[in-house]
Protein backbone atom coordinates (compact mmCIF):
# COMPACT_ATOMS: atom_id res chain seq x y z
CA UNK A 1 0.00 0.00 0.00
CA UNK A 2 2.70 2.46 0.99
CA UNK A 3 4.66 1.72 -2.17
CA UNK A 4 1.61 2.43 -4.33
CA UNK A 5 0.91 5.63 -2.41
CA UNK A 6 4.48 6.82 -2.97
CA UNK A 7 4.14 6.02 -6.66
CA UNK A 8 0.94 8.05 -6.96
CA UNK A 9 2.56 10.91 -5.06
CA UNK A 10 5.47 10.85 -7.51
CA UNK A 11 3.10 10.90 -10.47
CA UNK A 12 1.30 13.97 -9.13
CA UNK A 13 4.59 15.72 -8.46
CA UNK A 14 5.91 14.97 -11.93
CA UNK A 15 3.09 17.05 -13.39
CA UNK A 16 5.08 20.11 -12.41
CA UNK A 17 8.25 18.97 -14.14
CA UNK A 18 7.17 19.69 -17.73
CA UNK A 19 9.62 21.21 -20.21
CA UNK A 20 10.06 24.96 -19.89
CA UNK A 21 9.17 25.79 -23.46
CA UNK A 22 5.65 24.39 -23.41
CA UNK A 23 4.60 24.99 -27.00
CA UNK A 24 7.73 24.35 -29.03
CA UNK A 25 7.04 20.68 -29.70
CA UNK A 26 4.57 21.43 -32.47
CA UNK A 27 4.32 19.15 -35.48
CA UNK A 28 6.21 19.63 -38.69
CA UNK A 29 4.32 20.81 -41.75
CA UNK A 30 4.62 19.68 -45.37
CA UNK A 31 2.43 21.41 -47.93
CA UNK A 32 2.01 20.68 -51.65
CA UNK A 33 -0.12 23.25 -53.52
CA UNK A 34 -0.81 22.69 -57.21
CA UNK A 35 -0.05 25.70 -59.43
CA UNK A 36 -0.70 24.15 -62.86
CA UNK A 37 -1.15 20.73 -64.48
CA UNK A 38 2.52 19.86 -63.91
CA UNK A 39 3.78 22.28 -61.24
CA UNK A 40 3.34 22.32 -57.48
CA UNK A 41 4.57 24.67 -54.77
CA UNK A 42 6.21 22.94 -51.79
CA UNK A 43 6.59 24.29 -48.24
CA UNK A 44 8.44 22.22 -45.65
CA UNK A 45 8.55 23.48 -42.05
CA UNK A 46 10.59 21.32 -39.68
CA UNK A 47 10.71 22.15 -35.94
CA UNK A 48 14.25 22.25 -34.58
CA UNK A 49 13.22 20.21 -31.55
CA UNK A 50 11.99 16.71 -32.29
CA UNK A 51 14.52 15.55 -34.90
CA UNK A 52 12.71 16.50 -38.11
CA UNK A 53 14.97 19.43 -39.05
CA UNK A 54 18.11 17.29 -39.14
CA UNK A 55 16.79 13.96 -40.45
CA UNK A 56 13.51 14.24 -42.34
CA UNK A 57 13.19 15.16 -46.02
CA UNK A 58 10.18 15.45 -48.38
CA UNK A 59 9.41 12.26 -50.30
CA UNK A 60 8.06 12.63 -53.85
CA UNK A 61 7.42 10.22 -56.77
CA UNK A 62 10.29 9.43 -59.14
CA UNK A 63 8.62 11.36 -61.95
CA UNK A 64 8.72 14.61 -59.96
CA UNK A 65 11.69 16.99 -59.71
CA UNK A 66 12.13 19.28 -56.72
CA UNK A 67 13.93 22.62 -56.92
CA UNK A 68 14.43 23.72 -53.33
CA UNK A 69 15.37 27.24 -52.21
CA UNK A 70 17.84 27.91 -49.40
CA UNK A 71 16.19 26.97 -46.08
CA UNK A 72 15.46 29.83 -43.66
CA UNK A 73 15.25 29.87 -39.86
CA UNK A 74 11.78 30.99 -38.72
CA UNK A 75 11.51 30.99 -34.93
CA UNK A 76 11.73 27.42 -33.58
CA UNK A 77 11.61 25.85 -37.06
CA UNK A 78 13.53 25.60 -40.34
CA UNK A 79 11.41 26.52 -43.36
CA UNK A 80 12.24 25.46 -46.91
CA UNK A 81 10.24 26.39 -50.02
CA UNK A 82 10.54 25.04 -53.53
CA UNK A 83 8.89 24.10 -56.81
CA UNK A 84 7.95 20.56 -57.79
CA UNK A 85 7.56 19.66 -61.48
CA UNK A 86 5.82 16.37 -62.26
CA UNK A 87 5.42 14.68 -65.63
CA UNK A 88 2.00 13.32 -64.66
CA UNK A 89 -0.72 13.62 -62.02
CA UNK A 90 -0.07 12.92 -58.34
CA UNK A 91 -3.33 10.95 -58.06
CA UNK A 92 -2.44 7.57 -56.59
CA UNK A 93 1.16 8.65 -55.92
CA UNK A 94 2.96 8.25 -52.61
CA UNK A 95 4.20 11.42 -50.90
CA UNK A 96 5.39 12.18 -47.38
CA UNK A 97 8.67 12.25 -45.49
CA UNK A 98 11.78 10.11 -45.31
CA UNK A 99 14.01 9.92 -42.23
CA UNK A 100 11.27 9.97 -39.56
CA UNK A 101 12.73 7.88 -36.76
CA UNK A 102 10.96 6.58 -33.62
CA UNK A 103 10.57 9.48 -31.21
CA UNK A 104 10.48 12.10 -33.96
CA UNK A 105 7.89 14.86 -33.81
CA UNK A 106 4.85 14.14 -35.99
CA UNK A 107 4.17 16.15 -39.13
CA UNK A 108 1.02 17.36 -40.88
CA UNK A 109 0.81 16.77 -44.63
CA UNK A 110 -1.44 19.04 -46.71
CA UNK A 111 -2.03 18.34 -50.41
CA UNK A 112 -4.02 20.99 -52.30
CA UNK A 113 -4.86 19.96 -55.91
CA UNK A 114 -6.32 22.52 -58.32
CA UNK A 115 -10.11 22.72 -58.17
CA UNK A 116 -10.46 19.83 -55.70
CA UNK A 117 -10.78 19.46 -51.93
CA UNK A 118 -7.61 19.65 -49.87
CA UNK A 119 -6.28 16.41 -48.43
CA UNK A 120 -4.66 16.31 -44.99
CA UNK A 121 -2.87 13.53 -43.18
CA UNK A 122 -0.85 13.14 -39.99
CA UNK A 123 2.59 11.63 -40.62
CA UNK A 124 4.37 9.67 -37.90
CA UNK A 125 7.52 7.57 -37.72
CA UNK A 126 5.34 4.48 -38.17
CA UNK A 127 3.29 5.95 -41.03
CA UNK A 128 5.35 8.60 -42.80
CA UNK A 129 3.80 8.40 -46.27
CA UNK A 130 0.40 9.04 -47.81
CA UNK A 131 -1.23 7.98 -51.08
CA UNK A 132 -2.81 10.97 -52.81
CA UNK A 133 -6.45 10.26 -53.58
CA UNK A 134 -8.28 11.29 -56.72
CA UNK A 135 -11.48 11.62 -54.66
CA UNK A 136 -10.35 12.60 -51.14
CA UNK A 137 -12.32 11.55 -48.08
CA UNK A 138 -13.64 14.64 -46.30
CA UNK A 139 -13.43 12.86 -42.95
CA UNK A 140 -9.70 12.60 -43.43
CA UNK A 141 -9.44 16.24 -42.40
CA UNK A 142 -11.65 15.54 -39.39
CA UNK A 143 -9.51 12.63 -38.20
CA UNK A 144 -6.25 14.51 -38.69
CA UNK A 145 -7.24 17.68 -36.84
CA UNK A 146 -8.98 15.78 -34.04
CA UNK A 147 -5.74 13.94 -33.25
CA UNK A 148 -3.77 17.21 -33.45
CA UNK A 149 -6.21 18.78 -30.96
CA UNK A 150 -5.79 15.93 -28.49
CA UNK A 151 -2.02 16.02 -28.81
CA UNK A 152 -1.86 19.78 -28.40
CA UNK A 153 -3.49 19.86 -24.98
CA UNK A 154 -1.87 16.63 -23.73
CA UNK A 155 1.62 17.61 -24.94
CA UNK A 156 1.13 21.38 -24.63
CA UNK A 157 2.23 21.47 -21.03
CA UNK A 158 0.95 24.94 -20.09
CA UNK A 159 -2.65 24.05 -21.01
CA UNK A 160 -2.24 20.65 -19.35
CA UNK A 161 -1.00 22.18 -16.09
CA UNK A 162 -3.89 24.65 -16.05
CA UNK A 163 -6.45 21.82 -16.27
CA UNK A 164 -4.62 19.77 -13.62
CA UNK A 165 -4.46 22.80 -11.30
CA UNK A 166 -8.19 23.39 -11.80
CA UNK A 167 -8.92 19.81 -10.73
CA UNK A 168 -6.58 20.06 -7.72
CA UNK A 169 -8.36 23.26 -6.65
CA UNK A 170 -11.94 21.99 -6.88
CA UNK A 171 -11.48 18.21 -6.35
CA UNK A 172 -15.24 17.58 -6.70
CA UNK A 173 -16.54 15.89 -9.83
CA UNK A 174 -19.55 18.17 -10.44
CA UNK A 175 -17.67 21.40 -9.76
CA UNK A 176 -14.83 20.29 -12.05
CA UNK A 177 -17.26 19.41 -14.86
CA UNK A 178 -19.05 22.78 -14.64
CA UNK A 179 -15.75 24.71 -14.58
CA UNK A 180 -14.32 22.61 -17.43
CA UNK A 181 -17.46 23.24 -19.50
CA UNK A 182 -17.08 26.99 -18.98
CA UNK A 183 -13.39 26.75 -19.93
CA UNK A 184 -14.30 24.84 -23.11
CA UNK A 185 -17.02 27.32 -24.12
CA UNK A 186 -14.65 30.26 -23.61
CA UNK A 187 -11.66 28.86 -25.50
CA UNK A 188 -14.00 27.79 -28.33
CA UNK A 189 -15.10 31.43 -28.74
CA UNK A 190 -11.62 32.91 -28.96
CA UNK A 191 -10.22 29.98 -30.96
CA UNK A 192 -12.91 30.34 -33.62
CA UNK A 193 -12.87 34.15 -33.64
CA UNK A 194 -9.09 34.39 -33.96
CA UNK A 195 -8.83 31.63 -36.57
CA UNK A 196 -11.55 33.25 -38.69
CA UNK A 197 -9.85 36.66 -38.43
CA UNK A 198 -12.58 38.37 -36.38
CA UNK A 199 -10.19 39.46 -33.61
CA UNK A 200 -6.81 38.56 -32.16
CA UNK A 201 -4.03 39.37 -29.71
CA UNK A 202 -0.21 39.35 -30.03
CA UNK A 203 1.06 35.87 -29.23
CA UNK A 204 3.89 36.81 -26.84
CA UNK A 205 1.72 38.51 -24.18
CA UNK A 206 -0.89 35.76 -24.62
CA UNK A 207 1.66 33.02 -23.85
CA UNK A 208 2.98 34.98 -20.84
CA UNK A 209 -0.56 35.51 -19.52
CA UNK A 210 -1.36 31.81 -19.90
CA UNK A 211 1.61 31.03 -17.63
CA UNK A 212 0.31 33.65 -15.18
CA UNK A 213 -3.12 31.98 -15.13
CA UNK A 214 -1.47 28.78 -13.90
CA UNK A 215 0.39 30.72 -11.20
CA UNK A 216 -2.95 32.20 -10.07
CA UNK A 217 -4.51 28.75 -9.65
CA UNK A 218 -1.44 27.46 -7.82
CA UNK A 219 -1.68 30.34 -5.33
CA UNK A 220 -5.40 29.68 -4.86
CA UNK A 221 -4.73 25.99 -4.10
CA UNK A 222 -1.91 26.79 -1.65
CA UNK A 223 -4.04 29.35 0.23
CA UNK A 224 -7.24 27.28 0.32
CA UNK A 225 -8.61 26.71 3.83
CA UNK A 226 -11.57 24.54 4.91
CA UNK A 227 -14.64 26.67 5.54
CA UNK A 228 -13.05 29.75 3.96
CA UNK A 229 -13.78 29.49 0.22
CA UNK A 230 -11.80 31.83 -1.99
CA UNK A 231 -13.11 33.55 -5.14
CA UNK A 232 -11.95 30.69 -7.37
CA UNK A 233 -13.85 28.20 -5.16
CA UNK A 234 -17.02 30.31 -4.88
CA UNK A 235 -17.25 31.09 -8.60
CA UNK A 236 -15.02 28.54 -10.30
CA UNK A 237 -16.93 28.63 -13.59
CA UNK A 238 -16.38 32.41 -13.88
CA UNK A 239 -12.63 32.05 -13.30
CA UNK A 240 -12.46 29.12 -15.75
CA UNK A 241 -14.43 31.05 -18.39
CA UNK A 242 -12.21 34.14 -18.18
CA UNK A 243 -9.02 32.12 -18.37
CA UNK A 244 -10.56 29.96 -21.11
CA UNK A 245 -10.86 33.06 -23.30
CA UNK A 246 -7.14 33.61 -22.83
CA UNK A 247 -6.18 29.99 -23.54
CA UNK A 248 -8.26 30.08 -26.72
CA UNK A 249 -5.88 32.69 -28.13
CA UNK A 250 -3.04 30.28 -27.35
CA UNK A 251 -4.80 27.41 -29.15
CA UNK A 252 -5.41 29.71 -32.12
CA UNK A 253 -1.72 30.61 -32.30
CA UNK A 254 -0.75 26.94 -32.43
CA UNK A 255 -3.40 26.19 -35.05
CA UNK A 256 -2.25 29.14 -37.15
CA UNK A 257 1.30 27.78 -37.16
CA UNK A 258 0.10 24.30 -38.13
CA UNK A 259 -2.13 25.63 -40.91
CA UNK A 260 -5.73 25.02 -41.98
CA UNK A 261 -7.08 23.48 -45.19
CA UNK A 262 -8.65 26.41 -47.04
CA UNK A 263 -11.69 24.47 -48.31
CA UNK A 264 -12.39 22.68 -45.01
CA UNK A 265 -11.78 25.36 -42.37
CA UNK A 266 -15.06 24.73 -40.46
CA UNK A 267 -14.43 20.98 -40.29
CA UNK A 268 -10.79 21.39 -39.26
CA UNK A 269 -11.68 24.02 -36.65
CA UNK A 270 -14.52 21.95 -35.20
CA UNK A 271 -12.55 18.70 -34.98
CA UNK A 272 -9.44 20.42 -33.59
CA UNK A 273 -11.61 21.90 -30.84
CA UNK A 274 -13.26 18.53 -30.19
CA UNK A 275 -9.79 17.01 -29.93
CA UNK A 276 -8.78 19.64 -27.39
CA UNK A 277 -11.93 18.84 -25.40
CA UNK A 278 -11.24 15.09 -25.53
CA UNK A 279 -7.67 15.65 -24.33
CA UNK A 280 -8.96 17.88 -21.56
CA UNK A 281 -11.41 15.20 -20.37
CA UNK A 282 -8.61 12.62 -20.34
CA UNK A 283 -6.52 14.89 -18.11
CA UNK A 284 -9.43 15.56 -15.76
CA UNK A 285 -10.29 11.86 -15.48
CA UNK A 286 -6.67 10.86 -14.82
CA UNK A 287 -6.18 13.53 -12.14
CA UNK A 288 -9.47 12.71 -10.36
CA UNK A 289 -8.60 9.01 -10.48
CA UNK A 290 -5.20 9.66 -8.91
CA UNK A 291 -6.77 11.75 -6.13
CA UNK A 292 -9.45 9.11 -5.47
CA UNK A 293 -6.83 6.36 -5.29
CA UNK A 294 -4.77 8.36 -2.81
CA UNK A 295 -7.87 9.02 -0.69
CA UNK A 296 -8.70 5.32 -0.60
CA UNK A 297 -5.22 3.87 -0.07
CA UNK A 298 -3.30 6.61 1.75
CA UNK A 299 -5.56 9.47 2.89
CA UNK A 300 -2.78 11.06 4.95
CA UNK A 301 -0.63 11.41 1.84
CA UNK A 302 -3.34 13.09 -0.24
CA UNK A 303 -3.00 16.67 1.04
CA UNK A 304 0.84 16.67 1.08
CA UNK A 305 0.80 15.32 -2.48
CA UNK A 306 -1.52 18.12 -3.61
CA UNK A 307 0.60 20.80 -1.93
CA UNK A 308 3.86 19.40 -3.35
CA UNK A 309 2.34 19.24 -6.83
CA UNK A 310 0.97 22.77 -6.43
CA UNK A 311 4.36 24.25 -5.61
CA UNK A 312 5.98 22.44 -8.52
CA UNK A 313 3.25 23.63 -10.88
CA UNK A 314 3.51 27.20 -9.58
CA UNK A 315 7.30 27.25 -9.82
CA UNK A 316 7.24 25.89 -13.38
CA UNK A 317 4.59 28.39 -14.50
CA UNK A 318 6.49 31.26 -12.84
CA UNK A 319 9.60 30.30 -14.82
CA UNK A 320 7.55 30.22 -18.03
CA UNK A 321 6.12 33.66 -17.27
CA UNK A 322 9.54 35.23 -16.70
CA UNK A 323 10.99 33.47 -19.74
CA UNK A 324 8.17 34.59 -22.03
CA UNK A 325 8.21 38.17 -20.78
CA UNK A 326 11.94 38.45 -21.58
CA UNK A 327 11.80 36.45 -24.82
Amino acid sequence: MKRLARLLLALLMLVGLAPARADELRPGYLELTQQSASEWKLVWKAPILGGLATRAQPLLPDYCQLRLETPQLAGPAVVAKGTVTCSRSLDGATVGLTGMEPGSTDALLRVAPLGRPIQSERLTSGSSTYTVSGVPDRWQVARTYFVIGVEHIVAGFDHLLFVVALVLLLQRGRAVVVAASAFTLAHSITLAGTTLGLFGLPQTPVEASIALSIVFLAVEIAKARPGEPRLSERLPWVVAFLFGLLHGFGFAGALREIGLPETDVPMALLTFNLGVEAGQLLIIAATLAALATLERLAPKVRRPAIIASTYLIGATASFWFIERIWA
